[in-house]
């Protein structure tokens, strides 16, 4: 049963990822920090970044080591709700797109990889983290990094190009 949730997991977590480039195909360097009202500060390039820097934590989470791009911490890590820090909004200070879909993909290798290979047991060992109360397990943490904290990030992407017009990214999947 564990197998069937971690593959269902993977699944999820490769949709993400299509998802997330479908969602920024179209947008140029300069609309990747556009805002186009409040409510809507993670533009594109701090979100893609902020997944990056979510990967790279869940890939410590299973045992592997947290690495991002020199300089990616500062400008994408987040704290989460109650962070008062707000993304920069010059684009000349973020990853060109392409660069950003790489370094998502390459953090999503990371954390199949060790998904595949970690020890059930590991998985249903309890995991001392933010969210606890609600997710107490190692599967639990690993399933809302992957699945659930993927897809309000890219919730808020799809917002985001609503409110610049955009052509829905999602059904182009």
């Amino acid at each position: 049963m564990l197998d069937a949730l971690i593959q269902s997991i993977i699944h999820q977590y490769d949709f993400n990822l299509a998802y997330a480039a479908a969602l920024v195909n179209d947008l140029s360097q300069e609309e990747l920090c556009f805002l186009p009202s409040k409510g809507l500060e993670n533009h594109p390039a701090f979100t893609l970044g902020h997944l990056v820097t979510g990967s790279a934590l869940t890939t410590k989470y299973l045992g592997g080591t947290y690495e991002i791009p020199e300089g990616w911490e500062t400008l994408f890590l987040r704290k989460g709700p109650g962070d008062p820090r707000l993304p920069e909004i010059n684009p000349n200070l973020y990853p060109a797109k392409e660069t950003l879909l790489s370094e998502l993909s390459n953090q999503h290798q990371k954390v199949k990889s060790l998904l595949l290979k970690i020890d059930h047991e590991a998985l249903l060992a309890d995991k001392k983290w933010r969210y606890s109360a609600y997710f107490p397990r190692l599967i639990d943490c690993i399933h809302f990094m992957c699945v659930t904290h993927e897809a309000m990030h890219l919730g808020q992407l799809a917002a985001w190009r609503r409110a610049m017009n955009l052509d829905s990214a999602l059904k182009k999947l």
